[in-house]
């Protein structure tokens, strides 16, 4: 037998005319704006490639121990080692 489709009274299903009236976040008042989080956006730059690494426990320490950005801190000093 199939499902009969949950009906949320209080988020329903956007119908083609709500689509139509949508419009970017962009074009919202800028105090409704200030209430959501700001995202990074595209790269700029080339983008990394992700891997999974196994490092000592004391390298992880003394990276995060500086605080956000330590895994690009980790790029720069391999960067550095491989001469790129």
């Amino acid at each position: 037998m199939p499902r009969s489709k949950a009906i949320d009274h209080d988020n329903p299903e956007w119908t083609k005319e709500d689509f139509a009236k949508a419009r970017p976040a962009s074009e919202l008042p800028a105090h409704i704006r200030a209430a959501f989080p700001r995202t990074r956006g595209p790269q700029k730059a080339a983008k990394k490639t992700p891997v999974s690494i196994r490092l000592s426990p004391e390298v992880i320490e003394y990276f995060k121990a500086g605080g956000p950005g330590w895994q690009s801190r980790i790029d720069e000093v391999l960067r550095k080692a491989a001469g790129v």
